[in-house]
């Protein structure tokens, strides 16, 4: 393993802050990649950005504090959030899955209240990050990170380095279309967000739900969907692992558009190591094999056999340490 280096600082404390489409978590770290403290709390973000604001910078006052430290003894704050975003100018800008947060000066805003650096990065390129210095892609030169949680974004690690882009929109695979209709996904329907992240399998369990209840299909999803008019993820794993046959199909299908979303990946990019977050840590196996057999059926043979596909290795901690590494420069 590579003895990982650390940006000189006198100050080695760092905040993380990582915004999610339905939480926002605040973390304080010291000897990465160990969190000393986290809380978090919901988005909420059909309030708009300014209550989130004020939450966040209300928090890591409470969470510096507790600690005994002032504003004065951290180092940076890194901000991981969903794109799109201008990196450089430290804005947020109308992310998918934050409607009603358009164009978010976070960045100076944080920067003014707590008088220290202050850095913004998207979340796949935060956790591509993570997972190279810290998880399952220490030591590889070439390496792609997916999130696949409510959206789907990939981080890209090329030559040991992780690549932007002219724009700072490399990575944006959710975007691309995988089929002419189907579940909507990054504004697209039939995109590879659509079908195959967490927002997107449960717009398939809906579907497949309605169609098992049509005919007369035995499914333990039937009576949540009846009740809540909806389904999530997590609904389709719990059922999943209960050994309920419709969970399952969902769970294949959405496990079929990823290995096509992978081959693309590894017919493009040649990686030796594809990392998966979110539904890959929850699912496992049961997602993650299929996949596997899909990937290896659509993309070239020898880029194919290359390349491993793994869950993501900081597991639920990801989102946490991503966020750390980009107060820290990395």
């Amino acid at each position: 393993m590579n003895e990982t280096k650390f940006p000189h600082n006198a100050k080695k404390n760092w905040i993380g802050v990582d915004v999610g489409g339905t939480k926002i978590a605040i973390v304080l770290c010291s000897e990465p990649p160990i969190i000393l403290e986290r809380v978090a709390f919901p988005t909420l973000p059909e309030q708009g950005p300014q209550r989130a604001l004020d939450m966040i910078q209300k928090t890591i006052h409470q969470v510096i504090q507790k600690h005994g430290l002032a504003p004065a003894d951290i180092a940076a704050i890194g901000v991981s959030c969903g794109g799109p975003l201008d990196r450089v100018a430290g804005v947020i800008q109308s992310p998918p899955n934050l409607p009603n947060w358009d164009n978010v000066p976070i960045v100076s805003t944080l920067q003014r209240e707590f008088i220290v650096d202050c850095r913004l990065e998207n979340d796949a390129n935060a956790g591509a990050v993570a997972e190279h210095r810290f998880g399952a892609g220490q030591g590889t030169q070439h390496m792609i990170f997916l999130t696949m949680g409510t959206g789907f974004g990939a981080g890209i690690i090329a030559d040991g380095r992780l690549y932007h882009g002219v724009s700072d929109t490399a990575g944006e695979i959710g975007h691309v279309r995988l089929t002419s209709s189907g579940p909507i996904g990054y504004n697209k329907a039939g995109s590879v967000e659509g079908w195959a992240s967490g927002g997107g399998m449960a717009q398939t369990a809906v579907l497949q739900v309605k169609t098992a209840i049509e005919n007369g299909e035995v499914t333990s999803l039937a009576a949540q969907l009846i009740a809540n008019k909806t389904l999530t993820a997590k609904d389709v794993a719990d059922a999943a692992r209960q050994g309920d046959a419709v969970a399952k199909r969902i769970v294949h299908s959405t496990a079929e558009r990823l290995g096509e979303a992978l081959a693309i990946l590894v017919d493009l990019l040649n990686p030796e190591l594809i990392v998966i977050g979110g539904l890959a840590m929850r699912f496992g196996d049961s997602l993650l094999a299929p996949a596997r057999i899909v990937m290896q059926r659509e993309a070239l043979d020898v880029p194919a056999k290359a390349c491993k596909i793994v869950p993501a290795a900081l597991g639920e901690q990801i989102g946490d340490i991503a966020a750390i590494c980009v107060a820290m420069g990395f």
